[in-house]
């Protein structure tokens, strides 16, 4: 056989090869999804509301995935939520059978910390359930009952990782607005920071609206022994709309900039992702079950029956997110890395 009609009889066996081999043989996305698995990393501890709420969304989006595949969700912990993200990025296929529940820290992390190699301006997201609003509170028997009294009186917060935003602001309220708060990090959650509160070893710490709607912390707010002082936010939320928020406090352009910076990804919440390279028919295809499952109303039905609201955002939301976070100035970005990074 001649040079030229074996590169030609090569050319077509590898055409052919190709075809039968990838997605366009024609094959549908609920053909692809069809029997297949669709593994969920979460970036939490199991029994943990992070994995509680994933565990829920894994169970009704796949309901509207086309070819409705099998649910896994996989726990990867570790330094934030950025194992679980690094993963995703790096190690997990990029086909659209795995899907990350990854932590608003993941979104900025790397601008602060040169070691961490994670790019979310790289993945592909979906959306978020929620937009998170956070606020201090604080046991009455502390002597601190409204905003104005931080600034007068001396409260010991309760705080769990170090690099958390549960610390982060409140130390951001003592340098930057003067508040007198004493902060103690190092609790391993929320149940052990209201258990230091209830035996008087703190006073208080930064809580999420939704941990404050059901059990204890639900408990201690209607019986008067614990109070919401200050919105982490510009807003007052609706639930307290009396209590203050940071637009009475903060002023200076520079300490405004700052807090931005940490309160942006509120507004992605816990964002959903995928890695970069997923076949685009697949993407459209999971963003439309999303879209789907945020309205469905057993979905809903249930999350708000463990004390957790839907207020769902899109992929487009959490993308300009990250795309502001990346247009810090330098300047902004070296008062967070100090303010996260100082140990007193």
């Amino acid at each position: 056989m001649d040079i030229t009609r074996r590169t030609a009889l090569c050319g077509f066996i590898l055409a052919a090869a190709t075809m039968l081999s990838g997605p366009v043989l024609g094959q549908s996305v609920e053909e692809f999804y069809r029997g297949k698995n669709l593994t969920l990393i979460v970036s939490a501890d199991a029994g943990t509301p992070t994995d509680t709420i994933a565990r829920q969304f894994a169970r009704f989006f796949v309901k509207h995935v086309p070819g409705q595949p099998q649910p896994i969700v996989m726990n990867v912990v570790g330094a934030g939520g950025m194992v679980a993200a690094s993963s995703l990025q790096t190690k997990q296929p990029n086909d659209g059978t795995v899907i990350g529940f990854l932590q608003r820290n993941n979104l900025y992390t790397s601008l602060l910390d040169k070691r961490s190699t994670f790019d979310p301006r790289k993945m592909t997201w979906l959306g978020s359930l929620e937009k998170v609003h956070y606020c201090l509170v604080g046991m009455t028997r502390s002597g601190v009952t409204t905003a104005d009294d931080l600034f007068t009186k001396k409260m010991t917060l309760g705080a769990t990782g170090f690099t958390n935003e549960n610390r982060i602001l409140p130390a951001m309220l003592n340098e930057h607005i003067g508040t007198q708060l004493s902060i103690v990090p190092g609790y391993t959650g929320r149940g052990e920071v209201y258990l230091a509160m209830q035996r008087g070893e703190v006073d208080g710490w930064a809580s999420t609206i939704d941990g404050l709607r059901e059990g204890e912390p639900a408990r201690m707010l209607a019986d008067g022994s614990m109070k919401v002082l200050l919105h982490l936010a510009w807003e007052s939320h609706p639930d307290y709309p009396q209590v203050s928020n940071l637009s009475s406090y903060v002023t200076k352009p520079e300490v405004k900039a700052l807090f931005d910076f940490f309160l942006l990804p509120f507004d992605a919440g816990r964002p959903i992702a995928l890695p970069e390279g997923v076949p685009q028919d697949r993407v459209d295809a999971l963003r439309a079950a999303f879209a789907k499952m945020i309205v469905d109303p057993e979905f809903l039905t249930v999350l708000k029956s463990i004390g957790y609201l839907v207020e769902a955002v899109d992929g487009k939301v959490v993308e300009d997110i990250v795309n502001k976070l990346y247009a810090t100035p330098e300047s902004v970005l070296e008062l967070a890395r100090q303010v996260r990074d100082r140990k007193s």
